[in-house]
């Protein structure tokens, strides 16, 4: 029999500390708590943990050490009326388990009831069918690993996920692809920086679970949105296969993306598990402390309160609850190096009690937690759940996916009579954010992300086409915002390509030249369609996955205007445009003016036109009010950006000598070689092609110098 000394209750989880490993697990609800070792052939050898102090029992075995295959059984009560569903029977995963090995294996040992009679207790041992959790060898080589810490106002996000983005890549060697060492390699690496990303923001990369329904279908749980384990690197995603081999692999992925000053973001599922309803499977926390780490319903604790669509919600009212979110928080900094977090519906984490409250427990652990505070914190402001649509409405030192901006973007360019919304975007969404004491940084742009269609969909399909999914294209939104152009999904006519290829230049110019920090959708600059689904979850095969034929003109394109952004400080504010007028006068001193296309200034009237769908805007590099980082005034060119979203081409008239006497074309979204066309003067007119951007720079006479006199940026 192995040797059990009592150990610590802290740190929960398994510790290894080179002669031995102390297990500790948090049950306020047990009576004892056994635990399971694995060996090679799967022969399982149970030891109790002899102590428990505040509720973790704890127990250190000598000799037990990396690559060690554990689980729980936890005795208690089983008590549905009363929110308890302990049953020893059921192997359990650590909460705290920092690498997890083989996958769910579905069978009806996984329920705690019986299939045929749902009120008799399954008394079945789950463990065959159950993946392992592994101790793991926490030492790692960091070198000289630093986080790049890149501010908000020069970080451009490329949300990817970690198989989808890599899986087809042709440079990259087949053993590697889809894995964490894919992500790592020179030939990834260099497409990001081509693109200009400063940010990698991966889906889900805690360890997850396809959901029973979606396996039987034969589909899976693609996206990730399903963790079963808070603190462990995905395993599928390891290009080894070895025992925890995927925390080393992980690391490494982070290494080297740092050292190309490329941070790592996490997508987090914080808001419920992969466990389901009541009628959903006992992994691991429902068979530890149900109540404890899930919210049940007040008036029958059966049942689960569920504000995110998947069953359950955690509870992160339970101090335990929260312990292991932040726990969680400070490992994948601290340990895995990560430089922020993307949460996952997170009006779900502020429900105190049934309202959202943006001062909840959680957030005030955050705000004063010294190492989760200082990373880049990313909310998804909505939930499903009643008033859970809170955009705009999250604490200070939180920036938040502008869904009102993805809207709002979509909308103007298929051509909806949204033209003062759309201004607001394109300006950082003051009306969300200003009132908070909030900057435009905020406000995290975004037309595409992984849920919806891809930009090349979104120009492609009218209506979603889901059948792939098995739902009866029940399944995803039918609030798409999108426009065929003319032909639902591919099509031959060079007419209706060359618009939509134009409007994809629309919206990722748009993008790229807001006020805000932009985030781009994987594969988008490579045209990647997933045939009109805008539901893939469930899709892990070439429906989702980056295709690497792509066209690469987007590419090209996306470098040019993120080259432009990334030189430019006035696209790229940390402060809201004032707009002040001096003297009541239209003149070219404010920070910002907004002009019809005749060149005169928009007034009430003009924002109110139900059919406006042109305006310039006039953006001036000398009126850059934040100064740089070392206290000095910061000074650019002047824009002019012209936007048509007519189906007819518009003449604009450029505006006066007060704003500048020549202006060159950088940029065109309807003629490919802007920089071939002569500039054009003050008063001149300047035809813009239907459906189509133009940005103009403003050209100084040759003896002021260079207008950029300090710029903000690090190049």
């Amino acid at each position: 029999m192995q040797e059990v000394w009592p150990g610590t209750p802290y740190p929960l989880g398994a510790t290894w500390d080179g002669t031995g490993t102390n297990f500790a697990l948090f049950s306020e609800v047990a009576r004892r708590v056994e635990l399971c070792l694995f060996d090679e052939d799967g022969i399982e050898s149970r030891h109790v943990l002899p102590e428990v102090d505040g509720f973790v029992w704890h127990g250190y075995l000598p000799g037990v050490g990396p690559g060690q295959r554990y689980g729980y059984r936890v005795h208690g009560p089983y008590d549905p009326a009363r929110g308890h569903r302990c049953n020893p029977a059921k192997l359990l995963l650590d909460p705290y388990g920092k690498a997890v090995d083989g996958d769910v294996r579905w069978h009806e040992s996984l329920f705690s009831y019986r299939f045929a009679a749902p009120a008799e207790l399954n008394t079945e041992d789950s463990a065959p069918y159950m993946p392992k959790n592994v101790v793991i060898n926490p030492f790692f080589e960091w070198g000289d690993d630093r986080p790049p810490r890149t501010p908000y106002h020069e970080t451009v996000i490329y949300e990817a996920h970690v198989k989808g983005l890599t899986r087809l890549h042709p440079a990259i060697p087949e053993g590697l692809r889809g894995t964490y060492a894919a992500l790592a390699h020179p030939a990834m690496i260099d497409h990001l920086l081509q693109l200009g990303v400063t940010a990698i923001e991966l889906m889900p990369v805690h360890q997850f679970v396809s959901e029973h329904a979606l396996v039987a279908r034969g589909l899976t749980n693609y996206w990730g949105y399903n963790t079963i384990g808070f603190l462990a690197p995905h395993n599928a995603y390891s290009s080894t296969g070895q025992l925890g081999e995927q925390v080393l692999e992980f690391k490494a992925m982070v290494r080297a993306l740092h050292q190309a000053g490329i941070e790592v973001i996490l997508d987090v599922v914080y808001n419920h598990t992969a466990e389901g309803d009541h009628l959903g499977p006992t992994l691991s926390f429902r068979g530890i402390d149900n109540a404890a780490y899930y919210r049940l319903r007040d008036n029958d604790k059966r049942y689960n309160l569920d504000y995110t669509g998947c069953g359950n919600s955690l509870n992160a009212r339970h101090p335990h609850a929260l312990q292991l979110i932040m726990d969680s928080l400070r490992y994948w900094i601290t340990e895995m190096h990560v430089d922020g977090f993307r949460f996952d519906l997170a009006s779900a984490l502020a429900r105190e009690f049934h309202d959202v409250d943006r001062l909840s427990a959680f957030f005030d652990l955050v705000q004063q937690d010294p190492i989760v505070s200082q990373v880049k914190l990313i909310a998804e402001p909505w939930d499903v759940g009643e008033g859970g649509y809170q955009v705009g409405n999250f604490p200070p030192l939180w920036t938040e996916w502008n869904g009102k901006y993805r809207d709002s973007v979509r909308d103007f360019w298929r051509g909806e009579p949204v033209l003062q919304e759309f201004a607001s975007r394109l300006t950082g969404s003051s009306d969300l954010y200003a009132d908070d004491g909030r900057r435009p940084l905020a406000s995290i742009n975004f037309v595409t992300c992984h849920d919806g269609f891809s930009l090349h969909d979104l120009v492609a399909y009218d209506r979603k086409h889901n059948e792939a999914n098995g739902e009866d294209n029940r399944d995803g939104t039918d609030d798409n915002r999108s426009w065929n152009h003319g032909a639902e999904g591919e099509t031959d006519d060079p007419a209706i390509r060359s618009l939509r290829a134009r409007q994809q230049r629309n919206l990722l110019a748009t993008l790229l030249l807001s006020q805000g920090v932009p985030m781009l959708s994987h594969g988008d600059e490579l045209n990647r369609t997933q045939d009109g689904n805008n539901n893939a979850y469930c899709q892990d095969g070439e429906i989702a996955w980056v295709s690497w034929d792509g066209d690469a003109d987007l590419a090209g394109f996306i470098r040019t205007v993120s080259e432009l952004r990334r030189e430019h400080p006035v696209f790229r504010r940390r402060r809201f445009f004032q707009g002040r007028t001096h003297g009541g006068e239209l003149d070219g001193q404010r920070d910002i003016c907004w002009l019809t296309p005749s060149g005169t200034e928009m007034t009430e009237a003009d924002w109110n036109i139900g059919y406006a769908k042109a305006v310039a805007v006039y953006l001036n590099g000398d009126a850059i009010t934040e100064p740089d980082p070392r206290g000095r005034r910061v000074r650019d060119d002047s824009f002019l950006l012209l936007f048509n979203a007519h189906s007819d081409g518009i003449v604009f008239h450029i505006p006066d000598e007060r704003f500048g006497e020549r202006w060159e074309i950088v940029l065109d979204t309807a003629t490919p070689r802007p920089a071939d066309r002569e500039p054009v003067k003050a008063n001149d007119e300047l035809a813009v092609a239907d459906r189509a951007l133009v940005l103009l720079r403003r050209v100084l006479p040759a003896w002021s110098g260079p207008a950029r006199a300090v710029d903000d940026g690090q190049g």
